[in-house]
């Protein structure tokens, strides 16, 4: 992936917040849907309402339960929705699955990546692995992977700015890297440490356009 200037990302679970976002100046969206176990996969028929509804990049969420690990079953389920999701017009996707050891599931994520020639970005599982630097070492020959969301520490992004800027040190991590839940107070750091793309997370029912038109400015 190339350098990425000022991106700008947030998850969205309809159409109205994808309208809203775009005109707030979002560059990507990412569909979820709220599920018991929190943010998960969304309804196809959603995914291509989203579509319909906003013309910038839209990645949709991989996961059916709570959790980074899974199973047959789920990447089963998951491989049928990859193309129903493509036929209602999704980019890419967003996904990340860990294995008993707390390593990266290379066997999972090569096999939903061989399902189509779509970009992805690996998901906050990265911040749950018993080892990241490992763990990002593994992710180096996932194919198309062309993005990593994280939030620098597994406890949230209030306590992993010296992680993220420990990771912005290497310009290959630096192209690659997503902050999760930047904060206006840590984006002067992130910044000057070359990191330029940053996901706003969901953003209320209506979506907060204003907070966002200002991150827009900001970055």
């Amino acid at each position: 992936m190339g350098a990425m200037s000022g991106l700008l990302q947030v998850e969205i679970t309809t159409a109205r917040q994808a309208v809203r976002a775009q005109d707030a100046g979002a560059d990507r969206l990412v569909a979820v849907r709220q599920h018991d176990f929190g943010l998960g996969a969304p309804l196809p028929e959603d995914v291509a309402a989203m579509r319909r509804a906003a013309t910038v990049e839209l990645r949709v969420l991989l996961r059916l339960r709570a959790g980074f690990g899974t199973d047959g079953g789920e990447a089963s389920r998951l491989r049928g929705l990859i193309w129903s999701y493509l036929e209602a017009g999704a980019d890419g996707f967003v996904l990340g699955f860990l294995n008993d050891l707390g390593q990266v599931d290379q066997e999972v994520c090569r096999s939903l990546a061989q399902e189509g020639d779509w970009p992805w970005t690996f998901d906050q599982a990265i911040d749950a692995a018993f080892d990241p630097p490992s763990a990002w070492q593994s992710l180096a020959g996932l194919p198309r992977l062309d993005s990593v969301l994280t939030a620098g520490s597994a406890r949230g992004p209030e306590h992993g700015l010296e992680r993220l800027l420990e990771l912005a040190e290497d310009p290959a991590v630096a192209r690659r890297l997503i902050v999760a839940g930047p904060t206006p107070e840590s984006l002067p750091w992130l910044r000057r440490a070359g990191l330029a793309a940053f996901d706003l997370g969901l953003m209320g029912p209506d979506l907060d356009t204003d907070r966002l038109a200002s991150w827009r400015r900001l970055v």
